[in-house]
C-alpha cells in the first residue's frame, strides 16, 4: 500500500510539473484553431508514459531530476533563451534582471584543480576583509573546498544579506610561502555596478563603460556624463558595450535616452500575440544630443547592447566602431509557475529605428536539427536618419570595424596556463604598492623576472607552423614520401624550436600589455584595470582617432557611407 501510494504521490508531482512545461509550450503555439482534443491527448500520454517509467523501469527514478531533464530539452528545441527558472534558480536570475544578489562581493575562478578569488569587489565584504586577488579558498564555514567547482563554492559564499560565513583563505607570501588565513565575513546585498569606470581617454574625449543592463542603468550613464561635464569640457564620447550581454529593455530605452531626444522611437516588439506588441519611446529630456559619439562593440555586445548600438546608429547619433555584435533580437518574458519557479519564454522579436531585426539566427527554420543563420540573400537593405544604407539579419554591422586582437601562440598559452595571473600573484606579494595606472609600467627588472618565473613553469605551446609541418608529415607519410624529405624537415622544426626561445623577447610588447592590466587590478581593482587598458585598446585608439578628426566623424554619418554586408 505505502509503494501504491509513493507511485500515486510521485505521478501527481510529475504530473503537474509535465502539465506546466506542456502547458508553456501549448499556450506559445495557440491560435483560434488549436485543437484542445490535441493538447489533452498528449497530456495524457505523458503522464501515462511516466507512470509507466516510475512502475517499470529497472532502476529507481527521481522525479525532479528525470523530469529537469525532459523540461530542459523541450524548450532547447525553441531556442537557447527560452528556460525553465527552478526555486533554486531564482537568485541567478535575479541578479541578471536587477544586478543584485546576497553574499561577499568577490569574483571567483577555477585555476587547475582550485578555486581562487580573482577580485574582490570594492568596498563589499570580501575587499573589507582583506581578501585578495589570487588567495586559494580552502574552506567555507565548516567544508572544505577541495573537489568543487566554481559554481558549487559560489552557492556557499552566497546568502542571505546580514548573515556571516567563515572563509579561509591560502596566500602566497613575500619568501614564496603560503599562509592559511581565517575570515569571518558578513554577507551584504552586492550591487553590481552598471557603469564600472568613467573618466577620460583624452583631453577633452570621456569614456564610459557599461557592463550589464540591470535596474539604474540609463541613470548610472547619465550620471557619468554629468560628473565628465563638471569635471573637464566634454569634446566627445566613447560609450564601451563590448562584452555586455544585455538585461532589460526598458534599460536599454534609458540609456539610449541619454543620447537621443525625448518621445523618439528606439525600439518596437512583434510577436504571436498582437495585444503584446509595444513600441518603446524615450521618455526623458536627453543629457546632450550634440555631443560627438563612439559606441564601442564586438561580438559579446548583444540584446540590449545592440538596441543601444542600433538606435545610435539608426538615428546617426553616433559611429559605432569595433567588430559585428552577436545578433539577438529575441524578447523575453518571464512568466510565473507553480513551486516559486519561473518560465523565461521568447514571447517577440524586437526592432531598432529603421524597422530592421538584428536577429542573426533562424531558430524556426533547422538543417538537420540545427538552427542556421540568415543568408546572405534574405538579408533586407534599410536606412538610417540621414539615408545610409544598413541591413538587418547580422547583428549591428560596425561603421568602422577594427579587427580582433589576435595574439601569438605563447601569449595565449600564457594565458590558459594562468602564468599571467601567477606572476601578478607573486608580485603584489613582493610590493605593497606601485604607481598610479596612468603612469605604471613594466620596467626591465620586472619582465626579465618574469622571464626567470616563466621558465620554472615548463609551459609547451604549438605555433602554427608546426602544427602545419605534423599535418605535412602525416601526408607525406600517407603518401610514401617521409624518408625523401625527413632530415629537411627536423632541420626545420629544430630552427623553429630554437626561435621559440626568443618569443618571449620577439612578443614582448603584447606580453607586458596583459602583465600591467593584471598586476594593476591588483592594487587599484577593475577601475585601474580599465584605466591601464586605454593606452593598449586598439578600439578606442580608432575611435578617439575618429572623435579627434570632426571631417572624418561627419562623413561617415553622411549617405554616402554605406554599411558592407
Amino acid at each position: 500500500m505505502q509503494i501504491i501510494k509513493k507511485i500515486k504521490s510521485k505521478y501527481k508531482v510529475i504530473f503537474s510539473i509535465g502539465l506546466v512545461g506542456v502547458l508553456a509550450l501549448s499556450i506559445m503555439s495557440f491560435d483560434k484553431k488549436t485543437d484542445y482534443f490535441e493538447i489533452n491527448k498528449h497530456l495524457d500520454i505523458f503522464a501515462t508514459l511516466y507512470k509507466e517509467l516510475n512502475t517499470y523501469y529497472v532502476e529507481p527514478i527521481e522525479p525532479g531530476e528525470l523530469m529537469r531533464i525532459g523540461m530542459d530539452a523541450m524548450l532547447e528545441s525553441l531556442d537557447p533563451y527560452t528556460n525553465f527558472i527552478s526555486e533554486s534558480e531564482i537568485g541567478q536570475h535575479r541578479l541578471q534582471t536587477t544586478g543584485r544578489y546576497g553574499g561577499v562581493g568577490a569574483v571567483i575562478r577555477q585555476h587547475n584543480d582550485k578555486v581562487v578569488i580573482s577580485e574582490p569587489y570594492e568596498n563589499y565584504p570580501a575587499h573589507k576583509a582583506g581578501l585578495k586577488a589570487g588567495d586559494i579558498l580552502i574552506q567555507v564555514d565548516d567544508e572544505k573546498i577541495e573537489n568543487r567547482n566554481t559554481e558549487q563554492v559560489s552557492n556557499m559564499l552566497r546568502g542571505q544579506a546580514g548573515t556571516t560565513v567563515e572563509l579561509t583563505v591560502k596566500r602566497l607570501q613575500a619568501d614564496g610561502t603560503y599562509e592559511e588565513i581565517m575570515n569571518v565575513l558578513t554577507r551584504e546585498e552586492i550591487r553590481v555596478k552598471n557603469v564600472p569606470f568613467y573618466g577620460w581617454a583624452d583631453d577633452g574625449i570621456g569614456y564610459i563603460v557599461l557592463s550589464n543592463f540591470t535596474d539604474n542603468a540609463g541613470g548610472e550613464v547619465r550620471s557619468a556624463i554629468e560628473s565628465l561635464q563638471k569635471e573637464g569640457e566634454l569634446k566627445g564620447l566613447i560609450f564601451d558595450v563590448r562584452g555586455n550581454p544585455g538585461g532589460l529593455l526598458s534599460e536599454a530605452v534609458n540609456v539610449s535616452n541619454v543620447f537621443i531626444p525625448r518621445r523618439q522611437e528606439i525600439v518596437s516588439t512583434k510577436g504571436k500575440i498582437p495585444d503584446w506588441d509595444r513600441t518603446f519611446r524615450t521618455l526623458n529630456d536627453p543629457v546632450d544630443t550634440e555631443l560627438p559619439l563612439v559606441v564601442l562593440t564586438n561580438r559579446g555586445s548583444a540584446s540590449a547592447s545592440e538596441i543601444v548600438a542600433g538606435s545610435v546608429q539608426d538615428l546617426d547619433r553616433g559611429v559605432v566602431v569595433g567588430r559585428r555584435t552577436f545578433g539577438k533580437g529575441l524578447v523575453q518574458t518571464t512568466r510565473s509557475l507553480p513551486y516559486q519557479s519561473k518560465l523565461k519564454v521568447t514571447t517577440a522579436k524586437y526592432l531598432i529605428p529603421s524597422g530592421r531585426s538584428i536577429q542573426s539566427i533562424d531558430y524556426s527554420n533547422r538543417l538537420d536539427g540545427r538552427p542556421v543563420s540568415t543568408a546572405d540573400s534574405l538579408k533586407v537593405p534599410f536606412t538610417t536618419a540621414n539615408g545610409r544604407v544598413v541591413f538587418d539579419g547580422t547583428g549591428i554591422m560596425p561603421d568602422v570595424e577594427v579587427a580582433s586582437r589576435e595574439y601569438s601562440p605563447l601569449t595565449r598559452a600564457l594565458i590558459t596556463n594562468h602564468v599571467i595571473f601567477d606572476f601578478a600573484t607573486k608580485f603584489s606579494a613582493e610590493n605593497e604598492e606601485i604607481a598610479p595606472p596612468s603612469t605604471f609600467e613594466i620596467t626591465d627588472e620586472t619582465y626579465n623576472a618574469f622571464i626567470a618565473f616563466l621558465k620554472e613553469r615548463d609551459i609547451s605551446y604549438e605555433t602554427e607552423s608546426e602544427r602545419l609541418i605534423t599535418e605535412l608529415e602525416n601526408k607525406l607519410k600517407d603518401e610514401k614520401y617521409m624518408e625523401a624529405v625527413e632530415e629537411t624537415l627536423a632541420s626545420v622544426l629544430l630552427k623553429i624550436k630554437e626561435d621559440k626561445a626568443e618569443d618571449v623577447y620577439t612578443f614582448r610588447e603584447e606580453i607586458e600589455e596583459l602583465l600591467a592590466t593584471e598586476i594593476v587590478s591588483r592594487y587599484y581593482h577593475r577601475s585601474g584595470k580599465i584605466e591601464i587598458g586605454l593606452r593598449y585598446d586598439h578600439d578606442i585608439l580608432k575611435g578617439l582617432e575618429i572623435l579627434h578628426d570632426q571631417a572624418e566623424y561627419r562623413a561617415l554619418l553622411s549617405p554616402q557611407s554605406v554599411q558592407a554586408e
